[in-house]
């Protein structure tokens, strides 16, 4: 959806937005996991979506993740991309954003989730701009504010990147 589009409501709450959160899979990543013998697990990820990633930090909005999973992939990702704020390894996603909302002092209804699945529901609820992918749960896609076209790990990330730019106004 073109963010001229977007209805009133929606073109307000992406310019509320100073935080975004990211989960991991089936939002950065299309939810794959494969394993290469002698090298392990492993997820894909989206360049568009990283480089969309670098440019919105470089415009002052940080981005975190949240998410169940604790991989090395994921972690070099976070590393890479130089992400500051991220708490992996649970799924008590409401806990997690908790913890990131007292750390970056940030309050929630200028925060955005992008998550699919159903324990991110708490978390997704309590924000003030819920997002979600066209592969999520029925039960998450019911609730969220937005569903972007691309699907999680195709560019799902920078949509939602390139609509709060061009809302906010934030050039490169």
């Amino acid at each position: 959806m073109n963010p001229v589009e977007f209805s009133l409501g929606l073109r307000e709450k992406l310019k509320r937005v100073k935080l975004l959160l990211l989960d991991a899979d089936g939002v950065l990543t299309d939810g794959t996991i494969s394993y290469l013998e002698k090298h392990g697990w492993f997820r894909t990820y989206n360049v568009y979506d990283g480089y969309g990633i670098k440019l919105i930090q470089s415009l002052g909005i940080p981005v975190g993740v949240i998410s169940g999973g604790n991989s090395k992939d994921l972690k070099e990702r976070i590393k890479l991309l130089k992400i500051k704020h991220s708490v992996l390894g649970s799924e008590d996603k409401l806990k997690s954003l908790e913890k990131i909302v007292k750390k970056t002092g940030v309050p929630v209804e200028n925060i955005c989730f992008v998550a699919d699945d159903l324990f991110d529901l708490p978390a997704l609820e309590r924000v003030g701009l819920a997002i979600t992918v066209p592969d999520a749960v029925p039960e998450v896609k019911a609730m969220a504010d937005w569903v972007t076209t691309r699907r999680g790990g195709h560019g799902a990330v920078r949509e939602v990147i390139d609509a709060i730019r061009k809302v906010q106004k934030l050039n490169p």
